[in-house]
């Protein structure tokens, strides 16, 4: 795992907005094109509506016009893995190739890498609906 791509997660779960839950989750991705995006967990009164720290990062890449995730890292703080809740992992799944690795860190560093398939075996993804999408799991 590239210790840039956990610092950049590390300074946005340090930038979380998390008010309610107290509870700041940061998250960095590699693309295909070799940029890295990063986002946090943003909460508001409406809890629990709000933004994970994954599909913020997400939404960077894909306002950028990247489409391909090869690494993502998230990171937080505690005794148990901070993994992607389940929005989340499908969201990684959209975007992910079947190289595509899912670091799960704390501010010390990695705890488990997994792999997409991992995370969501047997996934419905862009294939189920159309040829014309994106195949993230086609050689």
């Amino acid at each position: 795992m590239d210790q840039k791509l956990l610092k950049l997660a590390i300074d946005a779960m340090q930038n979380a907005y998390a008010p309610y839950s107290n509870f700041q989750v940061g998250s960095a991705i590699r693309s295909s094109s070799g940029k890295t995006y990063s986002g946090a967990n943003v909460e508001n009164a409406a809890y629990p509506e709000g933004c994970c720290a994954e599909a913020s990062a997400i939404s960077a890449m894909i306002l950028n016009g990247e489409r391909i995730i090869l690494d993502i890292v998230v990171v937080g703080k505690g005794d148990d893995l901070v993994t992607p809740c389940g929005g989340c992992r499908q969201k990684i799944r959209e975007f992910s190739i079947q190289d595509t690795h899912v670091y799960v860190c704390d501010p010390d560093g990695l705890r488990k890498t997994y792999t997409i398939e991992q995370l969501l075996p047997d996934s419905f993804g862009p294939k189920n609906l159309s040829n014309n999408h994106i195949n993230a799991f086609q050689s």
